[in-house]
């Protein structure tokens, strides 16, 4: 029987019980992928990301409790909180290789971290699938989708809140998973993010997510620089920042366990 470290954040805010929780699981080598996936449906968080040494810097993978993802932001900045704060790493920036490619996590004096990550471009959706109309309960909303994911402005902030989606019809979507936006009352956006097929109902902090939001709002006000809260039950809230083709998400994590693995 072999034993492996293991911990677990809540990121995108400043105090556990809130934000969006995430394990992580540094690694000198990697397991067979069905064991990664297996960790990952066991700890049953939204993400689990596995962490292991690459040249001079960390490769980094991701897994829901069913699948291995692309990109996740909350596990990223979970895995460098994790670092910072529990195993030592010292230097101002962190670098992580993806299958999404390079992606870096930056230190503040003020225990902030910013991720950089690609931005997605939002495309206009024209054959609108009547999943998103049926799925979110509403008639009417501009459609665009990214790289992962649908994406809906509404017009206001109480209509994302107040959503009570149809997960089954959410789920036949041909993405990743589904995003509700609006303009927000005391941020300047706001959004809720669902993700059946992917294994998570309803996502608390979507770091992928903003990637698509901060690219769309961008295009909407010609602003570069916004504050962004995502209205789940455990609710998170961010900075972001396009630079480009890059997006900037700026938060906080708190350490809530570690322990060990035993396989």
């Amino acid at each position: 029987m072999n034993s492996f470290p293991i911990y677990q954040a809540d990121a995108f805010t400043s105090k556990v019980f809130s934000g969006n929780p995430a394990s992580v699981c540094p690694l000198t080598t990697w397991l067979p992928e069905e064991v990664l996936q297996q960790i990952a449906f066991e700890n049953n968080q939204p993400e689990t990301a596995f962490v292991v040494p690459y040249k001079e810097d960390f490769q980094i993978r991701w897994f829901t409790p069913t699948m291995e993802v692309d990109l996740c932001g909350h596990a990223t900045l979970a895995a460098a909180h994790i670092f910072y704060e529990q195993l030592g790493y010292r230097s101002e920036m962190i670098r992580f290789f993806s299958k999404s490619g390079w992606l870096t996590v930056t230190r503040a004096e003020n225990q902030q971290l910013t991720l950089d990550f690609p931005a997605d471009t939002p495309s206009p959706v024209e054959k609108v699938p009547q999943a998103i109309w049926d799925g979110f309960g509403i008639s009417s909303g501009k459609v665009y989708k990214g790289k992962f994911d649908y994406m809906v402005e509404v017009e206001t902030e109480d209509i994302v809140a107040k959503l009570s989606p149809d997960l089954a019809k959410l789920s036949t979507l041909d993405s990743r998973g589904a995003i509700i936006t609006a303009k927000g009352k005391t941020t300047d956006f706001v959004s809720r993010c669902f993700f059946p097929q992917s294994g998570i109902d309803e996502d608390p902090v979507t770091g992928s997510a903003h990637c698509l939001l901060t690219a769309y709002w961008y295009q909407q006000t010609g602003r570069t620089q916004f504050k962004a809260a995502q209205l789940s039950a455990r609710r998170g809230e961010m900075d972001c920042e396009i630079k480009g083709d890059r997006v900037l998400m700026t938060g906080k994590a708190r350490t809530y366990l570690k322990g060990e693995i035993y396989i």
